[in-house]
């Protein structure tokens, strides 16, 4: 991460910011909210099912496929996250985040094609990219029943956004930098004197 970024923003003083973002997977949402979290020197809320995987031993895909008929992993991560970002200024990160918490200050959407997003997951996790291209679409797909059933939530209609970004051609500093200098036209964060 460039310092510089560190070094412009921060939080006005007695002032709180809640950033909320969402993404698919692969889209760099925890890498992008991490940055920000860290620039800003705010707490990051990032607990998803990949957490509760590592929390009680079980493969994340174990997890995924449970949560098809079992609302309660999603309840766990969504009632956590957000009873967390009320707490104190934050980023949340998470599939649903600007849906969940209303009265965040930012919404911010990323978006990236299915693809670029396999490519993305593939260099992370390694693998086999036509079955990570498969099991994310897969994914996705199974995401959006779930939050249309459990929360009446189309996470295909960002329209809550603030702002989407498409990141398929941005690294996450200008992501980082994009949504900064949002937050800086709304004056919810002021350049460092």
């Amino acid at each position: 991460m460039k310092k510089d970024l560190k070094d412009m923003y921060k939080i006005p003083a007695g002032k709180e910011l809640r950033i909320a973002i969402s993404g698919s997977s692969g889209c760099g949402n925890t890498t992008v909210s991490r940055m920000l979290a860290d620039i800003l020197n705010i707490k990051l809320i990032n607990y998803t099912f990949r957490n509760i995987a590592g929390e009680r031993g079980i493969p994340l895909k174990t997890i995924i496929e449970n949560a098809k008929t079992d609302f309660s992993y999603d309840k766990i991560v969504d009632t956590t996250q957000v009873e967390l970002a009320r707490k104190s200024s934050c980023v949340l990160g998470s599939r649903l985040a600007i849906w969940m918490l209303p009265e965040a200050d930012l919404k911010v959407y990323l978006s990236a094609s299915s693809e670029v997003r396999a490519a993305r997951i593939q260099k992370r996790e390694g693998g086999d990219l036509e079955e990570i291209r498969r099991f994310t679409e897969m994914r996705d797909a199974e995401d959006t029943r779930r939050y249309k059933e459990l929360y009446r939530i189309d996470n295909r209609d960002f329209s809550v956004a603030d702002i989407v970004i498409d990141t398929e051609k941005m690294n996450p500093e200008e992501i980082a930098a994009e949504i900064l200098r949002n937050l800086a036209e709304k004056g919810l964060v002021e350049e460092k004197t």
